[in-house]
């Protein structure tokens, strides 16, 4: 198969939509990252999905809507306090977890009952869906399991040959993927933070409970990244907490003399400059730039990369939760 990488302009959107109407895959942009997309509707489209990331089949899909009106189309029914996130953040980075009609095939949502549903922050998306007609089913348009693309170019990296179209609309906005809050109990349930943050939720509906962490291999997870290593580069990460930066470089320094291994640091900006005059090979760490990083480390043939931890506060949570996700939850405290 031979991809084609198309400018997302309305004669893109109109071939894409077209591609989509016929059962092929379309990667397409979003303001939070790029998404690989299918009929949602139909289970041979979002079949080739699977196949195309090499994902597991009971991983479920996030399905994208333009419109209330197609919503109401795919989930059984909205739950009043729901209206207060809908009405404050979508279009927006947040997908919101309903019990989904049968319309929804199970190969979609996992094998469950339930599904994620928004409405993306991006026209070109927005456009694509419209032109569509149809609800998209869309995870990140990566390679299962590495960190997720924010560019068209990272989606050719992985994917090139193997769906029919990637549709380029420049760089995503705020490179993690959405928020996601389970709607579909009695309760309201975080299940993987973004851009919009525990402290935005809570102030739109109340106390929300936070379940982030990876399931157990048993367990049927509702979203996407609860129950498989997610977002990982070839270079072994670890995470490291300590509020000295000096005691981190001195670390790192005597694993890589004694492991003779090519190794880097990730920081925040803050302390960006200390890791680099003392020698070390350090990248940024930021929301937006997250996974550009991650993929960086390895462009450059990083071996060993250590992430100087941050608070898991703001947008803090939603960072610390890929990495640790990605790190496979190998973290070492120094301050303990």
């Amino acid at each position: 198969m031979k991809t084609k990488l198309k400018i997302a302009n309305d004669e893109g959107i109109k071939e894409a939509a077209y591609i989509i109407k016929n059962y092929g895959l379309v990667a397409f942009p979003t303001e939070t990252v790029y998404g690989l997309g299918a009929n949602a509707l139909c289970e041979r489209s979002a079949g080739k999905i699977f196949e195309a990331k090499g994902r597991p089949a009971d991983n479920p899909l996030i399905v994208h809507v333009s419109s209330i009106d197609m919503l109401t189309g795919v989930v059984e029914s909205i739950p009043e306090y729901a209206y207060k996130l809908i009405e404050k953040f979508w279009p927006g980075p947040i997908t919101l977890i309903f019990k989904k009609k049968s319309i929804i095939p199970d190969f979609v949502s996992g094998g469950l009952n339930t599904i994620g549903v928004r409405i993306p922050n991006n026209r070109t998306a927005l456009e694509l869906i419209k032109e569509a007609g149809v609800p998209i089913a869309a995870p990140s348009a990566n390679t299962s399991g590495k960190p997720s693309p924010t560019t068209a170019a990272h989606v050719m990296m992985d994917l090139d040959g193997k769906i029919d179209m990637v549709l380029d609309g420049g760089n995503c906005v705020f490179g993690l993927e959405s928020t996601i809050v389970d709607l579909s109990g009695d309760a309201s349930v975080l299940l993987r933070p973004g851009a919009i943050t525990v402290e935005m939720l809570e102030e739109a509906i109340g106390q929300i409970t936070i379940q982030t962490e990876l399931l157990k291999s048993d367990d049927a997870p509702k979203s996407p990244g609860m129950k498989y290593k997610h977002y990982s580069p070839n270079a072994k990460l670890t995470i490291i907490k300590c509020k000295n930066s000096n005691r981190i470089i001195d670390f790192i320094k005597q694993k890589a003399d004694a492991n003779f291994k090519k190794s880097a640091v990730i920081a925040t900006e803050e302390s960006l400059y200390s890791y680099k005059a003392a020698g070390l090979n350090a990248y940024a760490l930021s929301a937006e730039g997250l996974f550009a990083t991650l993929r960086k480390i390895d462009d450059d043939k990083v071996e060993e990369a250590y992430v100087h931890s941050i608070e898991e506060s703001g947008i803090g949570l939603a960072i610390m939760n890929r990495l640790k996700k990605a790190a496979d939850s190998n973290i070492i405290d120094l301050d303990s």
